[in-house]
């Protein structure tokens, strides 16, 4: 008997960011009311200096857009309404910068100059395996 297998997710913690909506989603909206509709907010405790009271206190912030797969943190300071505060900013950063038009890039042509000395490149190339010829065989 047979019995099938869901395939196991092979997907990486990493590869939010590759799994984007297409273009055709953005631009990402950037009003603070509709970011907080889109966000996951996760708190945790901050690392690094701040004595006991950092070490007792969820301050730590971290966004998550759904719909772009950004994530963001803020944990410098003590507050968690300012670490929430540092990181909306942060994530409206973000999403302006991936709603900004990229440009598109121009094809750049090879000097002159340059065509010749991969030419001379080359013929010093073919020159050097015409010597490793065997003697005394004819051409193929």
């Amino acid at each position: 008997m047979t019995t099938k297998r869901a395939a196991a997710s092979t997907k990486k913690s990493w590869e939010g960011a590759a799994n984007r909506p297409p273009s055709s989603q953005r631009p990402y909206r950037t009003d603070r009311e509709t970011l907080e509709n889109q966000v996951r907010i996760d708190t945790f405790r901050g690392s690094g200096p701040g004595g006991q009271h950092r070490n007792v206190t969820d301050s730590a912030v971290r966004l998550t857009h759904i719909p772009s797969g950004i994530v963001v943190t803020a944990t410098e300071s003590r507050s968690q309404h300012r670490n929430r505060e540092k990181a909306f900013e942060r994530l409206i950063e973000r999403l302006e910068k991936l709603n900004r038009p990229r440009r598109k890039r121009v094809p750049t042509r090879a000097p002159a100059r340059t065509k010749e000395e991969r030419l001379i490149e080359k013929k010093r190339a073919g020159a050097k395996k015409e010597l490793r010829r065997q003697v005394g065989r004819g051409p193929d």
